[in-house]
């Protein structure tokens, strides 16, 4: 997810930023959350086709709209999903759409895909079509004004088209609550003190959207709350995601933490070290995904 609303750093939230130079060249960070964006992706795939596949659509959409698209991960599953639609991905990141774009030629469904770059936060967005179908995953809770936004959808929308509003809990937690041995519960903390620096930047992560759907003219049609779960082996997809996502969490929080915090959270990232968070193997992917169902009212 990556609409225009940005803030630096940009780790230890719920949803996903890239970092760009003024002019949209690409950075190192862009490439780091990139990385993210596909670890996540290969790592939730299975639940990502299941929120897919709950949709409470009449008929297969022909045209969907994902909004705030990534690198492709909502916008794969709903192909695979709707074998006969087609996509318009839409994100502020023009690195993003560009290794969407390298994947849907790798996967044979080019042809199946437009991406589309804009700025979500503008007043106005660009055509894309009249969709039956618009996804937008960790994407809303970082707009700048998300009442205009969720309007903008509502006017997008196909009569009788759907809206999948998919929002996180907060980034995924990996580690047991006792780990690491020497600090238990490290993981939490740092995650907590990167998320409440960001708090100013991102008022409505965590927020209720039914009513702020009603408001901006839909009818919620359904809502699920879905608890995910998925364990690994070191060295693999969840072990690199962990270390992700804790070493950029550690240049938000790194000024806020303890002495003892740091030197232990500095020993999990450290590749070399017998207790890197890259060797162990207890790592658990957990995390918690709402999604709401609305239609124009």
């Amino acid at each position: 997810m990556t609409p225009r609303h940005q803030h630096t750093p940009r780790h230890g939230e719920s949803g996903h930023h890239p970092h760009h130079d003024h002019d949209g060249r690409r950075t190192h960070g862009d490439d780091d959350q990139a990385e993210i964006l596909d670890l996540d992706a290969e790592v939730l795939a299975g639940h990502m086709a299941h929120l897919t596949a709950w949709l409470p659509v009449r008929s297969e959409p022909r045209h969907i709209v994902d909004l705030g698209c990534g690198t492709g991960a909502g916008t794969f599953a709903l192909l695979e999903r709707f074998p006969h639609a087609r996509v318009t991905a839409v994100d502020i990141s023009v690195g993003h759409l560009q290794r969407l774009r390298e994947k849907a030629c790798a996967r044979g469904v080019a042809g199946r895909v437009q991406t589309v770059q804009a700025d979500l936060d503008a007043g106005r967005w660009p055509d894309l079509g009249t969709p039956d179908l618009v996804w937008a995953s960790a994407s809303m809770h970082h707009m700048a004004r998300p009442g205009r936004a969720l309007r903008n959808v509502r006017e997008l929308l196909a009569p009788g088209g759907l809206f999948a509003l998919v929002e996180l809990a907060g980034f995924p937690r990996f580690l047991p609550a006792h780990a690491p041995e020497n600090r238990p519960g490290l993981e939490e903390r740092v995650h907590a003190a990167a998320e409440s620096l960001h708090a100013e930047h991102v008022p409505h992560r965590g927020a209720d959207w039914g009513p702020l759907l009603v408001a901006a003219g839909f009818t919620v049609e359904d809502e699920r709350t879905i608890t995910v779960t998925v364990g690994g082996e070191p060295g693999q997809a969840i072990a690199r995601y962990a270390h992700l996502g804790l070493q950029r969490a550690r240049g938000v929080a790194a000024s806020v933490l303890s002495p003892e915090d740091l030197a232990a959270l500095d020993e999990l990232l450290d590749a070399d070290s017998p207790n890197s968070l890259l060797r162990r193997a207890d790592l658990v992917v957990r995390t918690e995904r709402t999604v709401w169902a609305a239609r124009p009212a």
